[in-house]
């Protein structure tokens, strides 16, 4: 028997379920394991410190407490947590700022060919915006990693306020995921015996009033309940159902095809909801031999392939992919900025170019965040 079988017996025998897909969704038979990536070996450091695959380019965007060219916006600090929205021809990047007074979301309006033509404030006077997501209407979520935090509901745009979404629950907030398949949103907590749980709005497309679920899990058997208190006032919102699902530190989010992919951070791994069986599986563990990717963090994923990509806090300050094969590799190591961590990963609307951060660039500081852009012969773009 192969390795990788073995591997997957193994995980199976652990009590995690290995899951098979039609073409039409992403084919992951977990877990996935080192391997050659589809892009080839990284190449040398560029101008910028990044070693990329060949074929690729990058370019600098912004620089926090710097104007962004061409613009009078000066770009926030500690950019955090990001996605793209169409804009007519061209696209919006939308990003968090991670600092504890003041922290909020900015963005960067792209024209068709990339370059940037504007830059603007969409959020204001929110404390260490970490992570979020957008919604399938065109709003980006921008979740407070604070205790008792709020998700704010915003227009990457800059014309509509951004709103506070008190129903979505108070808790250390990290990311969101839309899942318009079953007319739910994902959202994960980050602390250590943090939970997992879905947001059920009563009007799809309207947060303002819904129910808050966690998971749980009886005997091996998951099942969604309801949160009585919202608000996590004097209990904690993960400690008001008994049987909640522990998750080790929850970060990022990512929802495709009948699947929200999220990320652990205190035991480096991702995971894989299957919506429909109601099923739960270990997408990747950095328990094995080689393993390229930790300190796993925020993700997304490429639409037309497939492909997950994982960006790391720490680690090699690398963004990492795993392909529907099974295989995890480097796909960028971002050089010299090892006091920093990789955030924001996101694709423009074509899927040819992506997006994402060093929070605290080669300075260490929030005040030096680097957002960045790769160019590039993208699967399925």
């Amino acid at each position: 028997m192969q390795r990788r079988n073995v591997m997957r017996a193994a995980v199976a025998g652990a009590g995690s379920v290995a899951l098979g897909f039609t073409m039409t969704r992403p084919s992951f038979a977990y877990p996935a394991l080192p391997g050659p990536s589809p892009y080839g070996a990284l190449q040398a450091s560029d101008a910028r410190g990044i070693r990329l695959p060949a074929g690729f380019t990058s370019r600098i965007v912004a620089r926090s407490s710097q104007t962004v060219a061409g613009t009078s916006y000066t770009w926030h600090g500690a950019p955090d947590g990001g996605a793209c929205f169409a804009d007519g021809d061209g696209w919006i990047y939308v990003s968090n700022s991670e600092v504890s007074s003041g922290g909020g979301a900015g963005a960067l309006r792209f024209d068709a060919g990339g370059t940037v033509v504007d830059a603007y404030r969409i959020l204001d006077g929110t404390r260490t915006n970490c992570a979020g997501g957008a919604t399938p209407w065109d709003t980006w979520l921008s979740c407070e990693e604070v205790d008792r935090g709020y998700v704010y509901e915003t227009d990457p745009h800059g014309e509509d306020a951004a709103v506070r979404r008190d129903a979505m629950g108070r808790f250390k907030h990290e990311a969101a995921a839309a899942d318009a398949d079953h007319g739910v949103l994902y959202l994960t907590e980050d602390v250590s015996d943090g939970a997992f749980y879905r947001f059920r709005p009563t009007t799809w497309g309207d947060l303002a009033t819904g129910t808050l679920e966690v998971l749980t899990e009886t005997g091996g058997a998951l099942a969604w309940a309801a949160v009585p208190d919202p608000d996590g006032s004097p209990t904690a919102t993960r400690n008001q159902v008994a049987n909640a699902k522990r998750f080790n530190g929850g970060e990022g989010c990512h929802y495709t095809d009948g699947i929200c992919f999220f990320t652990t951070k205190g035991d480096n791994k991702v995971w894989a909801y299957d919506a429909d069986a109601n099923t739960l599986a270990t997408v990747y563990d950095d328990n094995v031999s080689g393993a390229p990717l930790t300190g796993v963090d925020n993700i997304t994923g490429a639409n037309g392939s497939g492909d997950l990509y994982v960006a790391e806090d720490g680690g090699d300050m690398e963004i990492c992919i795993i392909t529907p094969d099974d295989v995890v590799a480097p796909f960028l190591r971002v050089t010299g900025q090892s006091a920093s961590e990789i955030t924001g990963p996101a694709f423009n609307p074509a899927g040819d170019r992506l997006y994402f951060s060093s929070q605290r660039g080669t300075s260490g500081s929030s005040s030096g965040g680097i957002t960045y852009e790769v160019t590039g012969p993208f699967r399925g773009a």
